[in-house]
């Protein structure tokens, strides 16, 4: 065990914990089954995604992205997590509660995306479930902001399913697959009800 961490060292314990899913910091040892995950997911992922650069699946541009992660945990200002089968212990994706303002804000953003064979399954709905509890409860924030393409059907719903509630639109709001794309506005509050 060690007797202290560096602020790049991955969180040792998982962050959330569903009742299927495991919801933690990526680790360097993951980087296997991310690039397979990621690569075999491409075409599935690029409509809703910012153009990959060339070296994003490599072995050193992942070290890095661990490296920050466990920084911006460290810190408060982001919270980028793998999503793991509790039993599997398989990849399934990955989701951030991001941007975290704290002061007269205390809001994050919420974005998420999952490997292809995993996708519909519920498993987004139940991590997205976990996140905010996490948000609200154990970071004590009041507000969760997302965005998504007015043509993602599957992530409106599944937002609405949640408890995000649609506030607007943003005009060419993100560079989405190369492109500014306009982008549906949703919150949620601490003070609102969860559904069902």
């Amino acid at each position: 065990m060690a007797l202290f961490r560096f602020a790049t060292d991955p969180p040792a314990r998982p962050l959330i914990r569903t009742q299927n899913l495991v919801l933690r910091a990526p680790a360097a040892a993951d980087y296997a089954a991310w690039a397979v995950l990621r690569m075999e997911s491409r075409e599935f992922l690029t409509p809703w995604e910012p153009v990959w650069n060339e070296d994003d699946l490599t072995r050193a541009s992942f070290r890095l992205r661990v490296k920050r992660a466990a920084r911006e945990i460290a810190t408060d200002e982001a919270y980028s997590l793998f999503i793991v089968d509790q039993q599997t212990d398989a990849l399934l994706g990955g989701l951030t509660l991001g941007l975290v303002r704290r002061g007269v804000a205390q809001a994050c953003t919420l974005g998420y995306w999952m490997g292809q064979r995993h996708a519909g399954r519920g498993h987004m709905t139940e991590a997205v479930r976990g996140a905010l509890r996490f948000a609200f409860n154990d970071l004590a924030l009041h507000r969760v902001e997302a965005a998504c393409l007015p043509a993602n059907e599957p992530s409106r719903r599944l937002l609405e399913r949640v408890g995000f509630q649609h506030e607007g639109m943003a005009r060419a709001y993100l560079r989405i697959n190369g492109a500014w794309a306009d982008h549906l506005l949703y919150a949620a509050l601490s003070s609102d009800r969860a559904p069902g």
